[in-house]
């Protein structure tokens, strides 16, 4: 990679306050990276909604960071959520991440729109867009959202979201770089034109890893899966193996053109900028 590339980081909101310490050690060590921006996501069912509002504040006046709160359409009202972006607006953060949110009664249940809420994502949008000039990301799924049926109805969907104003999509994870490529030429010939940046999980956790694929669709290759056998007990080794898997998708992305990633940290530091280093992403000061 001759270029370093752009990145942008997800935080997950604290659940106590030894991980809120967490939180923000992770915030102060990859705040040299410059990332493009940050966000902070929102708890199952719109559960850590308040404490999300918070962080992002902070992150935008305290930290001086582009940070982009998570707003679901799950569990609120069109009121409710609307005084959350006015809130946003009113606090100077000028970014969030729209999306649908998962059902109420947990992934795989059937969604239902809260009667007094926005249905959708595309309804979200138009929304932030009536109450302020937002740059708004949206999720996308290169292997298809477990409610598609298709990639032409996940793409579909996507477009719909982008027609009613967001600025990019970042996807779900993947580690087939032809799935996130064979996605894009989708996208493009639907004639969505935005930036569709990958997302690059750094889970290191195998366990979890694979409980989350199943949650979201994706599908995790043997090749990597044979990475972290015997390593159920090594974490040292598995952070090593996790950035190397990172980076090495990264590497193979950028070889077709791609120049932006946006990393799911799990809140921890080491493996994001492990991987930043590994791509040529230095702390500001620092040269190549």
């Amino acid at each position: 990679m001759t270029t370093s590339p752009a990145v942008s980081f997800e935080f997950f909101p604290p659940k106590s306050e030894e991980m809120e310490k967490r939180l923000w050690d992770c915030v102060q060590r990859l705040t040299p990276v410059r990332p493009q921006f940050v966000s902070v996501t929102y708890g199952a069912g719109g559960s850590t909604r308040e404490r999300t509002h918070s962080i992002v504040r902070q992150l935008a006046q305290d930290r001086g960071l582009p940070a982009a709160g998570h707003i679901t359409c799950v569990a609120a009202t069109r009121g409710e959520i609307d005084e959350v972006l006015k809130g946003y607006w009113d606090a100077g953060v000028r970014r969030i991440v729209a999306l649908r949110g998962d059902p109420v009664s947990g992934i795989g249940s059937r969604y239902e729109p809260h009667p007094g809420g926005y249905a959708y994502a595309s309804d979200l949008i138009a929304g932030a867009r009536r109450i302020g000039h937002f740059d708004i990301s949206v999720g996308c799924y290169p292997e298809i959202h477990p409610e598609a049926s298709s990639l032409a109805e996940e793409i579909d969907n996507l477009k719909r979201k982008i027609d009613a104003g967001a600025n990019r999509a970042i996807t779900q994870f993947f580690f087939d770089p032809s799935v996130y490529l064979r996605f894009l030429d989708g996208v493009r010939k639907a004639g969505v034109n935005v930036p569709i940046i990958p997302g690059i999980m750094l889970q290191s956790n195998f366990k979890g890893l694979r409980r989350m694929a199943a949650m979201c669709g994706a599908s995790i290759p043997e090749r990597i899966a044979s990475l972290y056998e015997g390593l159920d007990e090594d974490p040292e080794t598995r952070d090593l193996v996790t950035a190397h898997i990172a980076a090495d998708l990264c590497n193979r992305l950028a070889e077709q053109g791609v120049a932006e990633f946006h990393f799911y940290t799990m809140n921890r530091p080491g493996l994001s900028l492990s991987t930043c280093r590994l791509l040529g992403v230095r702390s500001q000061g620092e040269s190549i």
